[in-house]
């Protein structure tokens, strides 16, 4: 805006294939010019948005595993593996961001080897082979949608066992829980649902 301290707009990545480029505010206090940086220019390279999504139908029984623990509830996840809907978007959300395919494509549920197994173990060898290209987590974010149990309880642990999975302090991980107001499959306690962001960085270590 016209008279703003051009240190106080935010970096914008332009959306445009012919102009790659993102805008770094100065960081000094500086009314002075914004500084462009391509993308790639090592600026920008060294950092990488990845996005999980997963959803599970839900069978009378319980407990109910998620994000690496047992919930007490009324209703399972049912899935291949163990199907822990938290750890599924997770375990997307790293692979995506170091550009190393799916869950789906690193544990195929066609292998006898994958039944039953336990996610903190898929997510644990997901996460080392995003090591090998020199990544590190900056933060991860995540939802789940369920309309039962309630997980309030649960988070600080949950989290706590992200953390761990992902060698980052448990203040770098964030989890949130939301219902589906009766809604659709997971209003209807049909389905348990998760998504997850996770930034990632190169590790200059």
């Amino acid at each position: 805006m016209p008279g703003e301290s051009a240190a106080r707009l935010p970096a914008v990545l332009a959306l445009s294939v012919e102009c790659p480029w993102v805008i770094i505010p100065r960081q000094d206090g500086d009314a002075g010019p914004v500084v462009l940086h391509e993308v790639g220019d090592g600026v920008t390279a060294g950092q990488r948005i990845g996005i999980g999504h997963d959803t599970h139908r839900l069978e009378p029984g319980g407990p109910l595993r998620l994000g690496g623990i047992d919930v007490p509830s009324q209703t399972r996840a049912v899935g291949h593996s163990d199907a822990d809907v938290l750890l599924h978007a997770v375990t997307d959300a790293v692979l995506g961001a170091a550009a190393l395919g799916d869950i789906g494509e690193m544990f195929p549920d066609t292998d006898p080897a994958n039944r039953g197994r336990d996610s903190a173990e898929m997510l644990s060898a997901a996460w080392r082979q995003v090591c090998e290209k020199g990544f590190r987590v900056v933060n991860v974010d995540c939802i789940v949608f369920a309309e039962q149990p309630k997980l309030s309880p649960y988070k600080h642990r949950i989290c706590q066992r992200i953390a761990s999975l992902l060698s980052v302090p448990i203040e770098c991980v964030g989890v949130k829980a939301k219902t589906g107001e009766s809604l659709g499959p997971v209003g209807q306690h049909e389905a348990i649902m998760a998504q997850c962001v996770v930034l990632l960085e190169a590790d200059e270590h």
